[in-house]
């Protein structure tokens, strides 16, 4: 096949572009700009660690010892109105965004797709660590987790649609990370021993709150209160985007102290508190006990069913975070592109604006994002 491989300039896109050439498919590298690297060139870093110049110049470094032809598109408008723009909107409503997961869904495999019928391929290949399959049964195309559970980003991937999995390729997917280090070490690519990144690509210094501010119009942002979970003020705070749920570092407060009017209980003095919910509406953060985080349920929008949507409840294990535990679990689709989900047991830190992905084994059965 002629396929279209997605290329970073780390080494898992590298080795799937390598394994595929070996296989005897025809392979097009492609690496996405996704915003501005002029200013890149005297050293400086406007953006993160990933998805930078030296990043584009090694994908083409890796494309020339494949022998293999390289392109690079500009996805920048994109990418801005895509995903920056998402994250900097989800912070302000006091929602807690998944930048990695539109990227994925909205640019790798809709825009590439979209781009891969310019060079008359068919398919679109990645570095990610999860599989599909076909069931001849259905007709349908399943996504599972990667075989590394420690590497498995089949949770970055609930998103993909039957037409987006039935053109996508994902050639690491079955192998451990370290297998994927091995090999590229055999064909000695030159980005065999370059570290993955830990950040996301467009926030340079970690400082998500920073970024979020210069973005904001003037009118967002505003100072409002810290309040307990029945109301009492605690405290004041710069903007609710500067926090999430479950955040502890960072209040101000040392921790809750004499009478609580939290739920008619009695507060602990120096008891360390936890950012409980975001009213962006009323400009305030509530607060409260680390029990008080502990939810059984959750309602999720923009669902999308990996395999069939479930006429009936439906037994899964539930993922709320890329390194969360599954918990066991009930899922109920309530209306097209909604669900409702009950856990069999609490969880901590349910966030809205965060992914919930439901799972069968190592089968995606669906996924939406917190409400």
């Amino acid at each position: 096949m002629r396929i279209v491989v997605a290329m970073s300039g780390g080494v898992d896109s590298s080795v799937a572009a390598a394994l595929l050439a070996e296989q005897g498919h025809e392979v097009i590298g492609v690496s996405m700009q996704l915003y501005d690297v002029s200013g890149q060139t005297d050293g400086t870093r406007t953006f993160g660690s990933c998805c930078t110049l030296d990043d584009l110049h090694d994908a083409r470094r890796v494309a020339a010892a494949l022998d293999i032809p390289h392109y690079i598109l500009n996805f920048e408008r994109q990418f801005d109105e895509q995903v920056v723009s998402n994250f900097v909107r989800e912070y302000a409503s006091g929602r807690t965004p998944l930048p990695c997961a539109h990227c994925n869904s909205d640019l790798k495999f809709s825009t590439l797709l979209e781009r891969a019928g310019v060079f008359g391929a068919d398919h679109v290949a990645t570095g990610h660590y999860a599989r599909v399959d076909h069931d001849a049964a259905t007709g349908r195309y399943v996504l599972r987790r990667g075989v590394d559970a420690t590497k498995d980003q089949s949770y970055f991937l609930f998103s993909l649609t039957q037409e987006q999995l039935a053109r996508a390729v994902f050639p690491v997917g079955d192998r451990p990370k370290e297998a994927v280090r091995d090999y590229a070490r055999r064909r000695k690519l030159p980005v065999a021993n370059k570290p993955d990144s830990q950040e996301i690509c467009f926030i340079p210094d970690h400082d998500y709150a920073k970024f979020v501010t210069a973005h904001l119009p003037p009118a967002a942002g505003a100072p409002g209160r810290i309040v307990d979970e029945g109301g009492r003020v605690l405290g004041r705070h710069e903007g609710v985007h500067r926090f999430t749920v479950g955040q502890r570092k960072g209040l101000g407060l040392s921790g809750m102290s004499g009478p609580s009017a939290m739920s008619g209980s009695s507060g602990t003095r120096g008891a360390p508190v936890y950012v409980l919910a975001l009213d962006a509406a009323d400009n305030r953060v509530v607060v409260g006990p680390k029990s008080s985080l502990e939810r059984t349920t959750l309602t999720a929008s923009g669902v999308n069913w990996t395999t069939r949507e479930p006429a009936d409840p439906l037994r899964v294990t539930a993922q709320i975070r890329h390194r969360h535990v599954p918990a066991s679990a009930t899922v109920r689709s309530i209306e097209p592109g909604r669900a409702s989900l009950i856990f069999d047991a609490p969880q901590i830190a349910v966030t809205p604006g965060q992914a919930v992905v439901f799972y069968q084994g190592d089968v995606v059965v669906g996924g939406g994002w917190i409400d």
